[in-house]
């Protein structure tokens, strides 16, 4: 599979022409609703097994074969060219698929209001196929130990018919808001805390979660080593039943990180005791803060390279979200940038006649435009580019795989490119 970056003037038909594809196939591939309008600057997957290159000046066989990791010798048997013969410029060589890495991918699904809206149902069944978990969002726990369930309809038929782990995602929030109070009850008072896992492990069996996943944020820091006694008490306890455990953590890159958000958790205490942790690699741009990639790479590295240093990683999944956001100009505080899909971000740049621009430190798309109004707008977005480097990151460091935040908003091009890098891993 390959990445193509749409250029002044080309067209669909072109682009299918120069890959050996068809336009059909380009179509179906990237989800394109008027794919005679394509956008400057617009990510295209193409998809093809292996990929192409072109020469350029001041190639040789072997410095290709060296940026493709690949023999020179079969380099050119492949391409059926002698060892030895100069390479014309414009020349496509074609360059055979590299083997693929195990990983493991999860995510989230969150039903909000009295309904669950089709396109969330829609969302999870499309995605599950290269899902290993799936994650309802969330159960709730409360100041006497019980649970107030989430909206799970047809969740976990789509999980059981798709071989995914159901994911109980169990958060210490109060009217949507993460508490600190309700987070010291369940972590200081033995009674409730025991009354807290009878529940789970009864609600467990009763809709058939395999994994519990604690996503406890902005504990106490005086709560941190409390935390990490009831991560040991439930994993003994979710042992016995055959199931995972698995928490959400905040970010951090040292140990003793200030602030809110941080402090409770510690990586080096959930690496000894959890099967796995997801990481939430995502939100330096948020809808509260001024226009900035919501995952950029650099980051997302420092983050992950810390996290390697205090737990193995084979238990660390990387946080990614699967939107964008668009900002209203000059940015003010208290202001709300709208959340946007990958595809809509698209839309957006076409329907406005600009160009997507690729910022290659953050490693993420972004466009300007004015809207009807005269007021200027930024967008940042995710697309296949942004999103095999983070795939590249993952290989690199042999994490666990990665985790989305979250199902509904649509980026078919993600699914291809983790069939086209990994190896999914179903455990159920």
């Amino acid at each position: 599979m390959q990445i193509h970056v749409v250029r002044n003037n080309q067209t669909l038909a072109g682009i299918a022409q120069a890959y050996s594809t068809t336009v059909a196939d380009l179509i179906e591939a990237n989800d394109l609703a008027n794919p005679n309008q394509l956008v400057i600057g617009q990510a295209l997957v193409i998809p093809i097994i292996g990929s192409f290159y072109w020469v350029q000046a001041g190639d040789t066989l072997w410095s290709i074969a060296q940026k493709f990791n690949i023999p020179y010798q079969n380099l050119a048997s492949i391409n059926r060219i002698p060892i030895n013969q100069p390479l014309s410029i414009g020349l496509r060589l074609y360059i055979p698929q590299k083997p693929k890495s195990t990983a493991e991918f999860n995510a989230y699904v969150e039903p909000r209001g009295t309904t669950v809206a089709p396109i969330l149902e829609t969302s999870a069944r499309q995605a599950a196929p290269y899902l290993t978990y799936l994650a309802p969002f969330s159960f709730q726990a409360l100041r006497d130990g019980s649970l107030k369930e989430p909206l799970l309809n047809n969740f976990p038929a789509i999980a059981i018919r798709n071989n995914n782990v159901l994911m109980m995602v169990i958060t210490n929030q109060e009217n949507d808001q993460f508490s600190d109070e309700l987070g010291r009850i369940l972590l200081n008072d033995m009674s409730i805390q025991d009354t807290f896992l009878n529940n789970i492990v009864a609600t467990a069996k009763k809709y058939g979660f395999k994994d519990i996943h604690f996503d406890f944020e902005y504990l106490r820091p005086e709560d941190k080593g409390k935390y990490n006694n009831f991560l040991k008490k439930a994993k003994a306890r979710f042992s016995k039943e055959g199931w995972l455990l698995s928490t959400a953590l905040a970010p951090k890159t040292s140990a003793n990180q200030k602030g809110r958000w941080y402090e409770a958790h510690d990586y080096k205490a959930h690496g000894e005791i959890v099967d796995f942790v997801v990481i939430m690699t995502y939100e330096w741009g948020y809808s509260g803060g001024p226009a900035m990639a919501v995952s950029p790479i650099g980051p997302v590295r420092d983050v992950l390279e810390y996290a390697v240093s205090e737990m193995p990683p084979s238990k660390i999944m990387m946080g990614q979200n699967l939107y964008g956001y668009d900002w209203t100009l000059p940015f003010s505080e208290g202001t709300i940038a709208k959340a946007i899909s990958p595809q809509a971000a698209i839309q957006l740049a076409k329907e406005n006649n600009v160009a997507i621009l690729y910022d290659e430190k953050a490693q993420a798309p972004y466009f300007k435009y004015t809207d009807s109004s005269g007021r200027s707008h930024e967008v940042w977005f995710e697309d296949a580019r942004s999103i095999q480097a983070k795939f590249n990151l993952i290989k690199e460091l042999k994490l666990r795989g990665m985790s989305y935040w979250k199902l509904g908003l649509l980026f078919p091009q993600n699914w291809l490119l983790i069939t086209d890098n990994f190896q999914v891993t179903k455990r159920n």
